[in-house]
């Protein structure tokens, strides 16, 4: 493992595009592209907030979360939402708690249609967080950080979602990531900020198949808050956490860091 880039705020979002990867940067209101040499870009601007994400729609506009959902600098619907993923029929999913920040008030998922008018098609998550699609386009995935599971749902041509199910449980999921043969990359919830346990790992992300399968496990010096795979690599994404009350010291000591290591080199379980 290896440090690809450091001295950032906070760090979430992660995703692998045009052979880079992109992350936002918390606290700063940055999206940011670093390639596998470490030379990084910021290549467009985000909310200055904490809680915000971003995907593509399929023509390469830029859609953003946080305060509202964006298609690059037009709001697209004047309500805030946490994570965003697009389907590859174009379909715009954001996920939020009404609110705002809570681990006790139920989640939800919305669809987005291009008007800006939304419905929901998901309710009672608890604690929405990262989301993605199977690579067959069949598949939507959320992390349910506070269930500490991922939550699985029929993703139908209109958008709309069904036969919602475990995908897998016993996690401590928030950004997750999914590879070209479906598996997914989740945190674990065995680490020190779920256990408190002084010698369990600061972070640990596993790869896990649907109906719970652990197939490959690496632990990080820091708490690991978003992965993503690409290129032949796995980033990992770590800040530090001292709560959310602290979160505004964490973000000012500019101590989050974006590792990598390449996927051979996890070791299976």
């Amino acid at each position: 493992m290896e440090t690809l880039l450091d001295g950032l705020a906070m760090v979430e979002g992660a995703r692998w595009h045009d052979g880079r990867l992109w992350f936002a940067h918390w606290g700063v209101g940055e999206v940011i592209a670093v390639g596998l040499d470490g030379t990084a870009e910021v290549v467009a601007s985000g909310p200055a907030q904490m809680g915000w994400a971003f995907d593509w729609l399929p023509d390469g506009q830029l859609v953003t979360t946080g305060d509202a959902v964006r298609v690059g600098a037009t709001v697209l619907r004047d309500a805030g939402a946490n994570e965003v993923v697009v389907d590859p029929r174009g379909h715009v999913l954001v996920d939020g708690i009404d609110g705002g920040f809570s681990f006790t008030e139920p989640g939800w998922i919305d669809l987005v249609s291009p008007d800006g008018t939304s419905r929901r098609v998901a309710d009672d998550i608890r604690f929405p967080n990262g989301m993605v699609v199977t690579p067959d386009g069949s598949t939507l995935v959320i992390a349910e950080s506070v269930g500490g599971c991922l939550t699985a749902f029929d993703l139908h041509d209109d958008g709309s979602l069904g036969g919602r199910r475990v995908w897998a449980e016993g996690l401590g999921p928030d950004g997750i990531a999914i590879d070209a043969e479906g598996g997914i990359w989740s945190q674990t919830a065995d680490t020190f900020a779920h256990s408190g346990d002084p010698s369990a790992p600061a972070g640990a992300v596993v790869r896990v198949l649907d109906g719970g399968t652990v197939t490959h496990r690496i632990e990080t010096p820091m708490p690991c808050f978003a992965c993503a795979v690409g290129g032949g690599k796995l980033f990992l994404l770590c800040n530090e956490w001292e709560g959310i009350e602290k979160a505004a010291e964490v973000v000012a000591r500019r101590s989050s860091r974006v590792f990598v290591v390449d996927l051979d080199d996890v070791p299976r379980v």
